[in-house]
Formats: C-alpha cells, sequence, structure tokens
C-alpha cells in the first residue's frame, strides 16, 4: 500500500485510435491532454494500458496489463493568439502521445483497449463533483473491424483551447478515415474511471491501483459510467447549452453555437465508422472547452444606432444634420480614426475628422452609407460599416375637450401630421395608468389631479415624434355612491360609509352630516352609531375650482336596540360533593336565551338549573337575543373545585373478631394525587408506612412481623389533593388488645 502525491485537477481530455497492420497485428495511439499551468501530476510514464474481451456479459482480462511510456516528450500546444482581444494569459494544454503494437487473436467478440487515470479540473462547470471524476479512454476493435483488417478514424485538429463567450465557437472537429468509410459525429457522454483514492485527498488506507484510485492497475472492465452532468443546464447532448445551443453537424462534425456563460466545460465527441451500412468502429474523445469574457482592445460603437449585421442604422426624422456619437472602446487603444461619408449620394466619400461629428446631408430625404475606421491600417484595428437614412419630419399635437365641473369623458382629438406617407400609430398614456392606441380616444378619470397626457405617433417609416401637457381636472363627481346602500345593525355599531364616487380625493372641501349630531370631512367616513334610530346622511363637496354638488340618502342606515346579557348564579363556590347550580337571568333587552355549559350542556331557558358532571374551571356561555335579531353575549367560568376526604380513628382492636381489625382511613380518596402515612412507637421507633389511602395497619410491625402490645402509637400523614394542595395530619392511635 502507498500513496501518490498528486493534485487532483489536470486531465482535461484524451482519445485512442488504432491502425491494423495485417496479422491481427494492431499498432494503437492514444493522445492524452493537462493543463499547463498549476501544480498537477505529470503524464503517466508509464501508462497503464489494460486489454478486455466482451465474453457475453462479463469481460475477461487479455494478457497483463502493458507500461507504456511517452513515445516522446510532451508538447505544449498554445491557446490560439488573439491579439486584439484581453484573454486570459499563459493559457494552453500540454499534449502527451503514447504507442504500443498488441496482436489480437482472430475473435468473434470485441476488443476494448482501456486507460483509467484521475481526475478531471475540480472547477469544471458542467458535471458534478469534477474534483473525484477520473476519466476512461478507450478503443473499441469490433469483429466487424478484425475481419477486415480495419483502421480507426483519427481527429484531425484539437479543439480551441479558448472560447469567447457570447462568440460563436465554429470549430471543424472531423476526422479523416484511411478506409474512406462513412463517418457519423455526435456528442456523446465522457467516461468516469479512477479516483481519489491512494492520494492525499483519498480514504485513508486507500490504494491508488484500485478502480477508485488515480491510477487503476490493472483497469476496470465495462461498462464504464458516463459521468453525470449538472441537471437541467447540461446533458451530453447539451453539454455547453448556449444561445443557440452549441450543436454538432453528424455528417461534417462541424461545432457551431453560441455559449453564454463563463466557464470550464467537459465534452465527449464520438465519431462512428460504417461499411456499406455495417459499423465497424467507434472513436471517442472527451475534451474541456474554456469559455472565457474575451473584452475587445478596439471595438466601433456608434450611439444611438442600431446594430444588424456588423452594420449599424442611423435613423434621423425631419433633419438632415445628424449628430453621431462615437462611444468606441477602449478609447486609450484608439490612436488613429476617421469617419467617410458619401453625403450627397453621389458615390464620393468625404471624410470627417471630429470624434462625434455632425453631418449634414444636403440632398435630405434618403440613405447615405458611410464607415468609421478605427486605427485604420494597424493590426489591432477595426472598421464599422454606417448607413444614414434620412426620413421625412413628423409632428406630434392634440387638444382636448370636457366640461370642467361636471366628471365625464375627456375627448382628445388627433392633431399630429407627417411629411411621410401616413401615421400608422398612436400611443397615449393618460397620467394615471390609462392608455390608449386610438387616434382620437375618450377617457374618464377615477383621480383628480395634475394629469401629464403624453401622445407618441410613428409613421411609416418608423419614425417617433411626442408631445405632452398637463390637464388640470378637478370636477365634481357625476353621480354620488356609497356602499352599502343600505345598513341595518345593532348598538354600538361602527359604520364604515363607502364613498364610491369619483373624481374625488382628500383635497376637495367635504362635509357629511351623519344624522346623529355628528359630521365628517373625510371622505369616506366611519362613525359609531351608539343609540338605536333610523338614520338620513348627507354630503356637501366643494372642489379645488369652486365646483359643487350635494348628495343626500333618507333612512340609509337602521340602528337596532341591542340586548345586554347578564347573569348571576348559586352558590358561588362548587366542589364535586355539590356541582348542581341555580342560574338567574340579569340581561336586559332580551326575550330569547341560549345557555352553553362547556362543550356538552345546553338550556333555553332563563333560568336554569345546572349540574356540572365534572370538576375544574367550566366555561358557561349566555347568548340573549331582542326581537329585533340583535344579540349580545356574556361568558362567565365557574370553578368546580375537586375535593376529598380523609378521616381516622382513635382506637382499633385487632383480636381476630373481624370488626375494627385495621387502623385505616375511610373517606372519598377519588383527588387524593399522593398519600403517605407512616406509624411510630413510643420509642419513635417506625412501625409502619404506606402509599396507599386504602391500606391500614393491622397492630404487627410493617402488618407482617412482631405483633405490638396495647397502647398508644404516633402517626403522621401527608396527602395532596388534585390541585397540589398539600394536608398534614398528625394524632394518636390507640392499639386495644
Amino acid at each position: 500500500m502507498f500513496t501518490i502525491k498528486v493534485e487532483a485537477k489536470h486531465i482535461i481530455g484524451g482519445d485512442i485510435v488504432y491502425e491494423c497492420q495485417g496479422s491481427n497485428n494492431y499498432q494503437f495511439t492514444m493522445k492524452v491532454y493537462r493543463d499547463c499551468a498549476g501544480s498537477g501530476a505529470p503524464f503517466d510514464s508509464p501508462a497503464i494500458i489494460t486489454v478486455y474481451r466482451e465474453d457475453g456479459p462479463t469481460y475477461t482480462a487479455i494478457g497483463t496489463p502493458l507500461d507504456v511510456n511517452l513515445a516522446r516528450p510532451a508538447f505544449r500546444i498554445p491557446a490560439e493568439e488573439m491579439p486584439c482581444m484581453d484573454v486570459p494569459a499563459n493559457i494552453c494544454v500540454e499534449e502527451g502521445v503514447y504507442t504500443w503494437s498488441l496482436n489480437l487473436p482472430a475473435s468473434t467478440s470485441s476488443y476494448y483497449v482501456v486507460y483509467q487515470r484521475c481526475c478531471r479540473n475540480n472547477t469544471i462547470t458542467n458535471i458534478v463533483d469534477p474534483r473525484s471524476s477520473g476519466a476512461t479512454y478507450y478503443v473499441i476493435v469490433t469483429p466487424e473491424a478484425q475481419a477486415v483488417c480495419n483502421n480507426s478514424p483519427v481527429f484531425n485538429d484539437f479543439p480551441p483551447i479558448l472560447i469567447c463567450a457570447g462568440q460563436s465557437i465554429d470549430f471543424d472537429h472531423s476526422a479523416t478515415d484511411p478506409d474512406g468509410d462513412d463517418l457519423v459525429y455526435g456528442f456523446c457522454s465522457p467516461t468516469l474511471g479512477g479516483g481519489l483514492g491512494g492520494s492525499a485527498d483519498g480514504p485513508p488506507g486507500s490504494s491508488a491501483n484500485s478502480c477508485d484510485g488515480v491510477s487503476p492497475n490493472p483497469g476496470c472492465p465495462p461498462p464504464f459510467d458516463p459521468v453525470i452532468f449538472a441537471q437541467p443546464d447540461y446533458s451530453a447532448q447539451e453539454p455547453l447549452a448556449g444561445n443557440p445551443v452549441v450543436t454538432i453537424d453528424p455528417n461534417t462534425g462541424f461545432i457551431s453555437g453560441i455559449p453564454e456563460f463563463i466557464g470550464q466545460y467537459v465534452v465527449g465527441v464520438c465519431v462512428k465508422e460504417y461499411r456499406n451500412g455495417v459499423l465497424m468502429s467507434e472513436v471517442r474523445r472527451d475534451f474541456q472547452f474554456n469559455v472565457t469574457d474575451c473584452q475587445p482592445r478596439v471595438l466601433p460603437i456608434v450611439e444611438n444606432s442600431i446594430l444588424t449585421q456588423d452594420t449599424f442604422f442611423v435613423i434621423s426624422c425631419g433633419d438632415n444634420s445628424v449628430f453621431l456619437e462615437n462611444n468606441s472602446i477602449e478609447v486609450d487603444n484608439i490612436e488613429t480614426f476617421r469617419w467617410e461619408f458619401d453625403v450627397l449620394n453621389n458615390g464620393v466619400f468625404v471624410p470627417f475628422t471630429e470624434w462625434s461629428p455632425t453631418i449634414t446631408f444636403p440632398n435630405g430625404d434618403g440613405s447615405y452609407p458611410g464607415k468609421l475606421f478605427l486605427n485604420p491600417g494597424e493590426v489591432c484595428g477595426d472598421t464599422a460599416d454606417i448607413i444614414v437614412t434620412v426620413y421625412p419630419g413628423l409632428e406630434a399635437d392634440y387638444t382636448l375637450a370636457y366640461d370642467t365641473c361636471i366628471a365625464g369623458e375627456v375627448d382628445y382629438t388627433d392633431l399630429s401630421f407627417t411629411n411621410a406617407d401616413s401615421l400608422v400609430s398612436w400611443s397615449w398614456s393618460f397620467g394615471e395608468g390609462g392608455v390608449s392606441d386610438e387616434q382620437n380616444p375618450s377617457y374618464v378619470y377615477r383621480d383628480p389631479g395634475d394629469h401629464l397626457v403624453s401622445l407618441v405617433i410613428t409613421d411609416n417609416n418608423g419614425c417617433v415624434d411626442s408631445f405632452s401637457k398637463i390637464i388640470n381636472y378637478y370636477p365634481v363627481p357625476a353621480t354620488l355612491i356609497v356602499d352599502p346602500s343600505e345598513i341595518l345593525g345593532c348598538a354600538p355599531q361602527e359604520v364604515d360609509i363607502n364613498n364610491l364616487s369619483f373624481p374625488i380625493d382628500s383635497t376637495y372641501d367635504i362635509l357629511w352630516t351623519l344624522g346623529d349630531g355628528s359630521t365628517s370631512r373625510d371622505v369616506s367616513p366611519v362613525h359609531v352609531y351608539d343609540e338605536p334610530g333610523v338614520y338620513d346622511i348627507s354630503v356637501d363637496i366643494v372642489s379645488p375650482i369652486g365646483c359643487t354638488t350635494f348628495g343626500r340618502w333618507t333612512k340609509l342606515i337602521r340602528i337596532r336596540v341591542t340586548p345586554e346579557a347578564g347573569f348571576s348564579f348559586s352558590p358561588e363556590s362548587l366542589n364535586n360533593f355539590n356541582s348542581e347550580v341555580f342560574f338567574t337571568d340579569e340581561s336586559v333587552n332580551s326575550e330569547f336565551w341560549t345557555w352553553e355549559f362547556g362543550e356538552d350542556g345546553f338550556a333555553y331557558v332563563a333560568d336554569p338549573v345546572y349540574v356540572f358532571p365534572d370538576t375544574g374551571l367550566q366555561k358557561v356561555t349566555q347568548i340573549v337575543e331582542h326581537p329585533d335579531g340583535c344579540r349580545d353575549t356574556l361568558i362567565k367560568y365557574i370553578d368546580v373545585v375537586p375535593e376529598f376526604r380523609y378521616f381516622l380513628p382513635n382506637a382499633f382492636t385487632p383480636n381476630g373478631d373481624g370488626l375494627n381489625e385495621f387502623f385505616v382511613g375511610v373517606g372519598v380518596f377519588e383527588n387524593i394525587k399522593s398519600f403517605e402515612m407512616m406509624i411510630f412507637n413510643r420509642w419513635g421507633e417506625l412501625i409502619f408506612e404506606t402509599n396507599d389511602p386504602q391500606q391500614g395497619w393491622n397492630g404487627q410491625k410493617y402488618n407482617t412481623g412482631k405483633r405490638s402490645p396495647g397502647g398508644v402509637y404516633v402517626y403522621k400523614v401527608k396527602l395532596t389533593g388534585a390541585r397540589n394542595e398539600i394536608v398534614e395530619l398528625d394524632g394518636f392511635a390507640t392499639l386495644i388488645r
């Protein structure tokens, strides 16, 4: 048992291919890829190669594992140069190449040539627990391939190391087949192999050569488990997701799509080789895409434009002098620049050297091509195509009409015009949330106030103009409405007079007369009516600009007589020996009674009698009702005390005649929670004790020992009642022989 000091963060991909050399001899080439940077483990040299033959549901190891050394020193594959992009520095990949020969006797079964190693980068984004996820690289030599001395396909190029987030991948991941067979490509799941066993991070005492070790020896047999993708965002078929989703063309192997998020992504690519419709082999490669944030060092940007297919479109409506705002980046990297425009549309481009120029197009309406050059002639230069279109002018305007004192519709009339063919849309905003797309709308305001009303118009060229003004809207409501339309209650009754009239708010002068001598200046008053009766209410309203209205509601509020519950009872002290109670009704203005005694007792007379079946605090509810329907309720609690009875005699005669044989208490013991009785002789010796109130002393020591002589004995009794009340009794017991 030994431990390998390994940094389990280095494997990023690999594949195995083969070449048939005749007479069942095969030359295998394996490429393994790792990060250059960091302190990860170096390439295995030797690498442990294991061969399995598929024998039905099992796999048989063929020979002993091969120790294969690197065919040459590790080769460094640098990241593609991006001289005009700010990308992470020192990013590269190392390639380790292994070659070996094998004689595989002709078989009707497939051979699996396997290499396993842990582990992948801990920072991988799209799989679960990458830190302990090793890799299995393998190739299958099928019976069909053996029969015709087939050669496997070989991938042409290694994928780019760096991919820019938000930019298309566009990589040709095709392979070449020496035999000219048909190839079909697809994303597939990379496979797991090995683990952290035998490393500093593995379980204590684990082995590096086990199936869950960093370097299995021998490699473990098929089937191989796929890596676990982080669902639902990623899968074997969508390993980078993206917008559009990153895909691979099944016919060409071309990978395209735009990854959106920065991270490291494990990707598996499988290429299947067919000959005359028969599957000959499948070569699997997995690798790691590093998606990073690439910031261009120079990028043209024209503000207030629409960027479509690398062309900035600038629209001017009614003005042939156009301001072009230059927001290009990065300013510190832009040493020279110039604009060029065909201002006369005659094929002659005129230069402009201001950073953000205003350019006049004398011919007016029309489209004018131009360009913006940044660092022209330099490596990190860029050019933007620009088209300025000058359209005819337009102007938004409207008028409105409404009754300033009585609320109603406000009618809006569009006065807008355009020099283009036509106006195509009107967008109104009425200032309190209301909108309309009609040309001449009407609108009813619910809220008074100063409302900013805006109109936005659009013509057939897409030109837009707007016009806004404030409407001072302070009429009084056309109709006064309160809710509810009738209020019926029991005194005292709180009434919420909900004013549904509109437009109205607290800026209006409001005076309510509430019918009982009270007034209110609230928009919707809340008032308590203490006395029974029928009440009329009215309201006077004056708007902030002096408009007035008046409303009156006759017999709106009806307040009925409310009874007052009340009762007494006797006796006032109750216990389990005396639990019958006589109730006396003391309510006022009541003619109907409902009594509730706890949960099970009921009565419907004025003065009921009730026997409580249990002890404790008893809830008594009296509900009284007036003939008008108003009710009142009173709740009282009556305590039925749980008591006990306990008495001791003065003497006893334990002489066997069956009478008075024991010194024992009598009474009602039901509510005794705890009990203790002790009896002492005249020398203070304890001769009897019990915790059972029904057990007595028979005159013998502890009821089984020597008979005690006649005489006087001392007893002590301590007992606890149902409510933890403690009673202590001391006295004398005379034993008569």
